[in-house]
């Protein structure tokens, strides 16, 4: 079935039991997910009464299902109009962002109510770029008469078991190349944790699944310890859940590992940890901010990732007292 055909069957679901549209629009990936959760948390408190949809793409549906309450409305980032009728939304919430793209898509479906960030159409709070993400979107509700916590950020528990309960999971991908720190490192770091005792798994998509051989064969370890491109959402999201520690770049990875509690070294490279980093709890943050060029596209590792070395990961473990 096709975006528009499962949006309009959606649509027709909703007219026929009567319940008022609440849709939210954050047509992103895995990790924009995350930190808007609590959020997304916060509008299912408040309109409990509404059918909940949330407008991103299909893949997502899984990790979706683990904030709970809302149907996945699939959508292809800004580049064509919500597959909605005008008139049928009656809340419409913009947490993509501030632009005009965004804004005239939420525009477009003509909401008895919208919420989102000050616009040529409408009021509403300034967009403020120093704020941490879930702080953004926590402020924006607010400003709308919303209460929300920007540290509730606590995932449903995967429907699936972990295939590796404690294991020590490193997330060698990442979507651009200004995130990936050099495979030799993590090669490094997991042979040096796999000596002490540490059962290692690499992660990835299936698009990363030669990398993480790579990383794996440098390593010395077996092949079976590769994940990558092996695992749904859900399963992914239960590795992570159930892992004694995770070591990723700024990824989908290092937010989950975030929202279930999971213990986790995080490189950063061009994005802020100010902006996107874990909130506080067994988690490290290792970067060089005054090396950052900030170029999330690419192709080359940020500096600021690069000057990030195996010891300096081996030596936040150690602090997380996971060693």
């Amino acid at each position: 079935m096709s975006r528009p055909d499962i949006a309009a069957a959606a649509e027709a679901r909703a007219l026929q039991d009567g319940k008022p549209e609440l849709l939210v629009l954050r047509a992103l990936k895995l990790g924009d997910l995350l930190v808007a959760v609590p959020a997304l948390k916060a509008l299912r408190r408040a309109y409990p009464e509404h059918r909940l949809r949330y407008a991103a793409q299909g893949w997502l549906s899984e990790a979706l299902s683990l904030v709970g309450g809302y149907e996945l409305f699939p959508t292809h980032g800004l580049d064509e109009p919500l597959a909605m009728e005008a008139g049928v939304v009656d809340v419409a919430v913009n947490l993509h962002g501030s632009g005009p793209e965004s804004q005239g898509r939420i525009e477009a479906l003509q909401a008895r109510q919208t919420i989102g960030h000050r616009s040529q159409y409408r009021d509403g709070p300034p967009w403020r770029p120093e704020l941490h993400e879930r702080e953004r979107w926590v402020r924006l509700l607010e400003w709308h008469g919303i209460e929300a916590d920007p540290l509730d950020i606590r995932l449903n528990t995967p429907h699936v078991p972990s295939p590796v309960p404690g294991a020590t999971v490193l997330h060698v991908g990442a979507a651009y190349g200004s995130r990936l720190w050099p495979a030799e490192r993590f090669a490094a770091v997991a042979s040096t944790l796999a000596s002490a005792g540490h059962n290692i798994a690499f992660t990835g998509g299936s698009a990363e699944r030669e990398r993480a051989l790579d990383v794996c064969r440098r390593s010395g370890l077996p092949e079976d310890t590769v994940l990558a491109g092996r695992l749904g959402l859900a399963e992914f999201a239960a590795t992570i859940a159930a892992a004694r520690l995770v070591i990723s770049a700024d990824t989908g990875a290092a937010h989950l590992a975030s929202a279930y509690g999971t213990p986790s070294v995080v490189l950063f490279g061009p994005a802020p940890p100010e902006i996107w980093g874990p909130p506080p709890g067994p988690h490290m943050v290792l970067t060089r901010p005054e090396l950052r060029r900030g170029d999330t596209f690419a192709h080359q590792p940020d500096p600021a990732l690069l000057a990030v070395t195996a010891q300096d990961v081996l030596a936040a473990v150690r602090e997380l007292g996971v060693m």
